[in-house]
């Protein structure tokens, strides 16, 4: 089991917005992929589940894209939340994963759920649980 540590500097592979570029980029390949092989992925049940799971990486990589997007024009302390980007990015899935197949897009949203599941609890092991307010207790001395 990885032990969570207090970091106080992360050294990132990529800037945010390197890594928006990346993201983008891969996002409109895979959007691109999905719409050539249109075709075959709807000729099958299990070419529809994979054209789910291709549905699904899209989600992946739009969710980065903006993300970065967003931490790049407001900082570095932004996080990214369910709403408005994780439910537009995966509408977007959806709505891309339709084009090929109905089935497609049921499946590109069970498989981009459980993407989203596994972020955040990589989220919380490397970043630590996101910090909520917490109400204070302020204590009250006894009568004697």
């Amino acid at each position: 089991r990885i032990q969570s540590q207090v970091i106080s500097t992360i050294i990132m592979a990529a800037s945010s917005s390197v890594s928006f570029l990346l993201s983008a980029l891969l996002a409109v390949i895979t959007f691109a992929v999905m719409q050539v092989y249109k075709v075959p992925l709807g000729s099958s049940q299990p070419m529809t589940i994979a054209g789910g799971f291709l549905g699904s990486v899209f989600f992946l990589f739009i969710l980065t894209a903006f993300g970065n997007l967003e931490r790049a024009w407001l900082g570095k302390d932004f996080q990214t939340g369910i709403f408005p980007e994780v439910v537009v990015c995966l509408f977007l899935s959806v709505l891309a994963s339709g084009f090929v197949h109905r089935v497609c897009s049921t499946v590109c949203l069970l498989f981009s759920l459980a993407h989203l599941y596994y972020i955040n609890r990589l989220s919380n092991v490397t970043y630590g649980p996101a910090v909520g307010k917490t109400p204070v207790v302020v204590p009250t001395k006894k009568k004697k």
